[in-house]
């Protein structure tokens, strides 16, 4: 699991933190996402030097109550590509392949219990299902996966998502 400040791929410094939104960030996060936010996050990893969102907490509901079963988001440009590489490259089967299934189930359990602990005490509605990424078993998406390890998830896809992008070399993604 990652400290409170690490190294991204390519030594680049990162730090997580629990720090109100500053008044730069949801201008730099619809411009991350190429769109308006659609409901309320905070920014739980960022860049260590410059201070740009990398991974996002999104609340479990979306503004107009719509589940969210997203918790974590990777925004990084850089780090999103070199994920989506890994995942075109087939990473997800290896992922799970190199995995202990029961230790990706105790995962999905972790991160599913976190986000159903974040909603609201009052809410009768649809609520978010799964664990990861809303999955309820196996690997759906490394971005997830990796963003929630990032962020301080005991996720054992993120971990193995960032040994693989942590060697530098690019024809080892494969």
């Amino acid at each position: 699991m990652p400290t409170d400040t690490f190294d991204a791929p390519g030594g680049r410094p990162l730090r997580r933190v629990s720090a109100p939104l500053t008044e730069n960030d949801r201008p730099a996060v619809e411009a991350l996402l190429g769109r308006p936010p659609q409901g309320d996050f905070s920014v739980v990893v960022r860049d260590a030097h410059s201070g740009a969102p990398v991974v996002l907490c999104n609340t479990p509901l979306l503004d107009d109550g719509t589940p969210m079963p997203t918790r974590y988001w990777l925004v990084d440009p850089e780090l999103n590509r070199l994920v989506g590489r890994l995942e075109s490259a087939g990473g997800v089967r290896a992922a799970e392949a190199a995995v202990d299934p029961v230790e990706l189930a105790s995962a999905h359990e972790r991160a599913a219990a976190e986000r159903d602990a974040a909603l609201p005490a009052h809410h009768r509605g649809p609520t978010p299902s799964g664990g990861v990424g809303g999955t309820r078993r196996g690997v759906k998406c490394l971005h997830a996966h990796y963003a929630w390890w990032l962020a301080g998830g005991e996720d054992p896809v993120g971990a193995w998502v960032h040994e693989r992008l942590g060697v530098g070399d690019d024809e080892s993604l494969a």
